[in-house]
């Protein structure tokens, strides 16, 4: 007997859905930095999305902000990682919780390639840079 969603409009879909990471594709989002989108709307998830980005030496996110909590996790390298005006540099194995709603960025500052992994609490990535229009990405299926 198949598990089913329930309160959900989808509740004849099973819920065990297999991803393969191998199988999805990086992306360049900027110079210097690649991305692969794990899990978001896009392949079925409702609340969030979970990213890794590879990051060349002195490249990185610039300053922006979430409409959501966001947590970021250094696997490999060193980051520095800034919130408003206080900044730190993680290392790997170590994680910062970013606060909705907070300008922030980051980039590498050591010498090998920045391993960053990223979970939001949206289903889909949306930031802001500056005063600019939002970014939206990886939305629901149609």
């Amino acid at each position: 007997m198949a598990l089913t969603r329930k309160n959900h409009d989808l509740d004849s879909e099973s819920i065990m859905k297999t991803i393969s990471h191998a199988e999805q594709p990086r992306e360049e989002w900027r110079a210097g930095v690649e991305t692969r989108m794990q899990v978001s709307a896009a392949n079925g998830a409702l609340q969030l999305c979970i990213f890794e980005q590879w990051v060349a030496p002195a490249m990185g996110a610039p300053t922006h902000s979430h409409p959501v909590e966001e947590v970021l996790s250094v696997v490999t390298g060193e980051a520095e990682i800034w919130i408003d005006d206080e900044s730190a540099v993680l290392i790997g194995g170590q994680s910062l919780v970013v606060p909705a709603n907070r300008k922030h960025g980051f980039r590498n500052v050591g010498s090998e390639t920045l391993h960053v992994y990223a979970v939001l609490a949206s289903s889909f990535f949306e930031a802001t840079f500056d005063d600019r229009e939002p970014v939206r990405r990886w939305l629901p299926l149609a």
